[in-house]
């Protein structure tokens, strides 16, 4: 269990003062220009040992993906992107620290911006964020009239300017080079890779795009030390992480703990058990909307990390963890979800703008039972013919929950459809 001074977001639940003298009461912005004064590489080399790996979903290794900017300009400018478009259903972590720890992630800005050689950052944020973006903007100006950004930032002797720019609602502006067309003013579309963005990203610039929790933990992690947040959790899934837990739970919450660990004891710790009991649970969402669920006699025995939700047939994503209990029609919400990725597809790629499309009206039959067995197969065929073949990942993260009823659910779907042709329709699938 997480002690109380090992806490990176110590203001997760707002019971603080969020503006900058209650984030320097509770340690923030303390010795920042001792930390930049290590130099670019140390820093970089710190963030490595760390173990820290991306909070946005994917989970690649931080360290690694700083090491991709340029160490010398070729004379285009460097940026730090932070990518606070947190539209993934079930995710509402980078909310919170937003809202309430605003200061952690300004900071990790201008740390963050230093170690890649950016004098300028772009926060991201999310359209339906208009709360969060007040008070973001507020520590930004609080932290731009006591000399901790813009020239000589924090005293550090590097020039900085940290820029909020808000979204307009759109799920795909979370995929990174969408963001960065977003950002230009342009239509919200994923771009072809390579290049990456390290090579040519915001304005044709080396740019890096990093998850708001990746870069609000930086600071801590390099005032404390990279072993001591490697200390945390199973190698290679080191760290602290914040977790959201919604759905049948008895108490509901977001809330940071160590990485790896189980999932029952995060469910009794922190959220006071599943409603109904254990025997009471269906199925988990283990890591927001777009990974595949998993069957709760499954999941009972899970860690929560990159690796071992691989293991169960999942993955970690957000942390977002969305728990069903057997009230849910787990058809019904999977049929919702793909309504949901349908409506979001760029439509760029035809692959992904086709097949939401198919797999939704699909599933819409699975739902009512109109459909032949046959259409499983067939729907679990499509799913492959959409994953890995579009530009983003947007049309995995609409093919992955389907995949995942499937596996999981294939004798309820069949049920379903056999109760239909004879006549017994279920009460739950009438209605």
């Amino acid at each position: 269990m997480l002690k109380d001074q090992d806490r990176i977001f110590t203001n997760l639940y707002g019971m603080h003062e969020r503006t900058l003298a209650g984030a320097k009461a509770r340690g923030h912005w303390d010795g920042t220009a001792e930390i930049i004064a290590r130099g670019r590489e140390r820093i970089v080399e710190e963030m490595k040992a760390s173990g820290l790996r991306g909070r946005g979903g994917a989970g690649f290794p931080t360290g690694l993906k700083w090491s991709f900017m340029p160490k010398e300009s070729d004379g285009r400018p460097a940026y730090l992107v932070v990518n606070a478009d947190e539209s993934e259903p079930g995710t509402c972590k980078d909310r919170e620290i937003m809202r309430h720890d605003p200061h952690t992630l300004i900071e990790g800005c201008l740390i963050a911006s230093f170690a890649m050689g950016a004098h300028t950052a772009y926060i991201y944020i999310r359209g339906e964020y208009i709360r969060e973006r007040e008070a973001l903007q507020a520590a930004i100006d609080e932290a731009y009239d006591a000399g901790l950004l813009g020239p000589n930032a924090a005293g550090s002797g590097w020039d900085f300017d940290l820029y909020l720019h808000h979204g307009a609602g759109a799920y795909i502006c979370g995929e990174e080079t969408a963001l960065l067309e977003s950002l230009e003013g342009k239509k919200g579309m994923p771009r072809m890779k390579p290049p990456f963005p390290a090579g040519a990203g915001l304005y044709g610039c080396p740019t890096t795009v990093n998850n708001v929790e990746s870069i609000a933990v930086v600071p801590t992690i390099l005032r404390r030390g990279a072993e001591w947040f490697a200390g945390f959790g199973r190698p290679n899934n080191s760290g602290t992480k914040v977790y959201a837990i919604s759905g049948h739970v008895n108490n509901p919450c977001v809330v940071e703990d160590t990485m790896s660990l189980p999932f029952e004891e995060l469910i009794e710790r922190h959220c006071g058990g599943i409603r109904g009991g254990w025997d009471n649970l269906l199925a988990v969402i283990p890591g927001g909307s777009s990974v595949p669920c998993v069957r709760g006699e499954n999941m009972r025995e899970a860690v929560m990390d990159f690796d071992a939700l691989r293991e169960v047939g999942s993955s970690l994503g957000t942390a977002a963890v969305i728990v069903m209990d057997k009230s849910v029609d787990p058809i019904k919400a999977i049929w919702r979800l793909s309504k949901f990725y349908k409506h979001e597809s760029c439509g760029q790629c035809t692959p992904c703008r086709e097949g939401t499309g198919w797999m939704m009206r699909v599933m819409e039959r699975l739902v009512k039972g109109e459909a032949e067995l046959e259409e499983i197969d067939m729907l679990f065929d499509v799913t492959k013919q959409v994953e890995g073949h579009t530009i983003c990942a947007l049309g995995d993260a609409a093919a992955w929950p389907i995949q995942g009823l499937i596996r999981n659910f294939r004798e309820e779907i069949e049920d379903r459809i056999k109760a239909a042709k004879t006549g017994r329709m279920g009460a739950m699938a009438a209605e």
